[in-house]
């Protein structure tokens, strides 16, 4: 449940005005609900019956420190996918074996530093770098626990971009190639095999696709243990959809029940990576109308604060904070990046004037971490919401922030 709803015609975020986050800290600004962040992990973590599973919640999706210790503290492990990700996980009080180490192309650094943090495995995504984990663990004397990424060719998820399971993508081990990857961490001194690990894709809404997946991973963890090798988990990766127009869709229980279904008879405890499902519906993005031109709404939010809708072509539903009972207009509402793609709703009805204060909603995943600095433009503040308090989280950058690393050369 979203804890964005109108109280006599003003949009709160709980118990608080969005205005008045507006006046205080300005536009544009990431808004999040501490409440939706805590009921949806608490959906998934919940929902298991028959097994004690792990959420490890996909810092790339939202990877604030404060919105990570929130989660830490509700028993959330993580997945994380570079090494900045993992220093963001540890800053937070994670515990090092809660965290899955996944992506195609960890570098020597961060093999490093996940060894030396001890944490729960690394997901392994080819055999060179199997090869090259080994020889860092050897390098260390430690012997390091594994999982092997399959890609059981699977085509699923939203947008082209974000599919990872079908035999062309970058990501996983093919089903003809795992078994011998299996055998050669089985013999080996310095690797452990401790799981299968698999992510089909994001923005899911066909839960048969992760039927499937967990049959696949049912099927090979049968031919692992006939190598004489015990496996402790089951990772079936993220990606249940969520609804960005007011439209159904599945929930963590549905997702989880399907699941300890087809592996009811495994021991191992499942592991689930979500990040869109629990930090998706979490956060509003303010943003002020400067001008109107002709059929254009004209905000102070560009494609640099949120990306999605010129990336992904991603739909969002859009609120004016005071709501209105006049018949609505239809614009196309554009940000002041100097490109013709920084879009956030195209033929999009709405009632709105000059200076008044939008909300764009469901942004809390792949928002305001794919923000950026183009056309030299302060990345925005992100502010947590608790009950009828608000808190800043990260400061809006300065001029000086933006300028800081760069080194002048004598004339």
């Amino acid at each position: 449940m979203s804890h964005f709803l109108y109280k006599n015609k003003n949009l709160f975020c709980e118990n608080v005005d969005v205005r008045d986050i507006a006046q205080k800290y300005g536009t544009p600004s990431y808004v999040y609900s501490k409440k939706t962040l805590e009921e949806n992990f608490e959906s998934y973590f919940n929902a298991f019956e028959k097994n004690q599973g792990l959420i490890c919640f996909s810092v790339k999706s939202l990877s604030n420190i404060s919105v990570l210790k929130l989660l830490n503290k509700k028993g959330s492990g993580f997945d994380i996918v570079s090494g900045g990700e993992l220093e963001r996980a540890i800053h937070a009080g994670a515990d090092p074996k809660k965290i899955i180490f996944t992506g195609i192309a960890k570098s020597n650094e961060e093999i490093t530093a996940g060894i030396k943090r001890n944490i729960l495995a690394f997901n392994i995504e080819s055999a060179a770098e199997m090869h090259r984990i080994e020889k860092l663990a050897a390098a260390e004397n430690k012997v390091v626990d594994v999982a092997v990424r399959f890609n059981p060719e699977i085509d699923s998820g939203g947008h082209e971009y974000i599919k990872t399971g079908r035999k062309k993508d970058k990501f996983g081990i093919l089903l003809n190639e795992i078994l011998s990857l299996a055998e050669h961490i089985s013999n080996s001194s310095f690797l452990k095999l401790i799981g299968l690990s698999c992510h089909i894709g994001s923005q899911i809404i066909n839960l048969n696709d992760f039927k499937t997946t967990a049959q696949y991973i049912k099927k090979l963890a049968q031919e692992v243990n006939k190598m004489g090798v015990d496996l402790q988990f089951l990772d079936l990766g993220g990606g249940l959809g969520i609804s960005y127009s007011n439209t159904d869709s599945p929930t963590p229980k549905d997702l989880i029940a399907i699941i300890e279904e087809e592996l009811s008879d495994r021991s191992e405890k499942i592991i689930l990576e979500p990040g869109r499902s629990i930090s998706g519906n979490a956060a509003i993005m303010l943003t002020s109308v400067e001008y109107i031109k002709g059929k254009y709404l004209i905000v102070d939010a560009g494609m640099n604060d949120l990306i999605r809708p010129a990336l992904y072509k991603a739909k969002h539903n859009i609120l004016n904070t005071k709501k209105s009972d006049s018949v609505s207009e239809e614009w196309t509402i554009v940000g002041p990046i100097c490109e013709s793609s920084d879009v956030l709703a195209k033929d999009f009805k709405i009632n709105a004037s000059e200076g008044d204060l939008l909300a764009v909603e469901t942004v809390g995943a792949y928002g305001h971490v794919m923000s950026s600095n183009y056309n030299t433009r302060r990345r925005p503040p992100e502010i947590l919401v608790e009950g009828s308090n608000f808190k800043i989280i990260r400061q809006r950058e300065t001029y000086k922030d933006l300028l800081k690393n760069e080194i002048e050369l004598n004339a």
